[in-house]
């Protein structure tokens, strides 16, 4: 009994430690993924194809991509805007933008 106690704990840790390395590694690909935008943005310089629109997720502003795709912090679909738009909700929402 003993011996089954200790190897349910030890599965339990094992999970544990797996579970947190998978919670960092998930992070840290967030905070380098190119679509999160960070400092002052230039949505100039993020419209590519410079159509006058890029793709934005209505949740995290700051999720900017000249293609379209997924928010990686929340999954939403990006919709696209006008750099305009673009710009008002950054402005909104206490982001800098380059002039």
């Amino acid at each position: 009994m003993a011996f089954k106690k200790g190897r349910i704990i030890s599965l339990m840790i094992v999970f544990l430690f797996l579970f947190t390395a998978l919670s960092c590694a998930q992070e840290a690909k967030k905070e380098t993924d190119p679509v999160i935008r960070h400092g002052v943005i230039d949505l100039k310089a993020i419209d590519e194809n410079k159509d006058g629109k890029v793709f934005q997720d209505q949740m995290d502003w700051n999720v900017i991509s000249d293609k379209p795709g997924k928010c990686p912090l929340c999954g939403m679909t990006l919709k696209e805007v006008t750099l305009e738009e673009a710009k008002e909700e950054l402005i909104n929402n206490d982001f800098k933008i380059k002039q």
